[in-house]
């Protein structure tokens, strides 16, 4: 069993190191990029990323991630013998919380809001901006927590 736990243990390292890559790749520059634009073209550039997103590996990447840390910390939670256990326990709250339910509570709906607004208008002026002020900061709580999750991961498998 604790090898089978390394090797999850090994593969969920990946997918949430691509998965910190894209958040503060989106943190570093892409929203900064987009803020310089004109309203409506932000509008329209964020509803192309969030469309194009859904249809990419990504989303693969994403609830591939989240199952495996679900799998990870309920096993590990009954391994706690194990000195690797606490930390595979702690990356996958980790990322969980600070990741997939930031992302469901928050980044989604923001992104779906967006959505529903039309480029050009003053509504929709409006609706980038409260965009904007909330989306970005829960984007960079993701990116703190993948970062959090991987070393919590990589401790664990340094470990065993």
């Amino acid at each position: 069993m604790m090898k089978l736990l390394y090797y999850v243990t090994f593969v969920s390292s990946l997918g949430v190191g691509l998965l910190a890559g894209v958040f503060f790749t989106f943190s570093a520059f892409v929203m900064q990029s987009l803020t310089k634009l004109p309203s409506g073209e932000g509008i329209s550039a964020m509803q192309s990323i969030n469309t194009t997103i859904l249809q990419s590996s990504f989303m693969w990447v994403f609830m591939g991630s989240t199952a495996l840390s679900v799998f990870l910390g309920i096993t590990s939670f009954f391994n706690l013998g194990n000195t690797s256990a606490l930390y595979v326990i702690v990356g996958s709250l980790i990322f969980f919380v600070g990741v997939f339910l930031v992302t469901a509570i928050f980044n989604v709906p923001l992104n779906d809001t967006l959505a529903a607004a039309t480029p050009g208008s003053s509504e929709g002026a409006q609706a980038w901006k409260k965009f904007l002020d909330s989306w970005v900061p829960w984007n960079h709580v993701r990116t703190i927590a993948s970062i959090g999750a991987l070393i919590s991961y990589i401790t664990a498998i340094r470990k065993w």
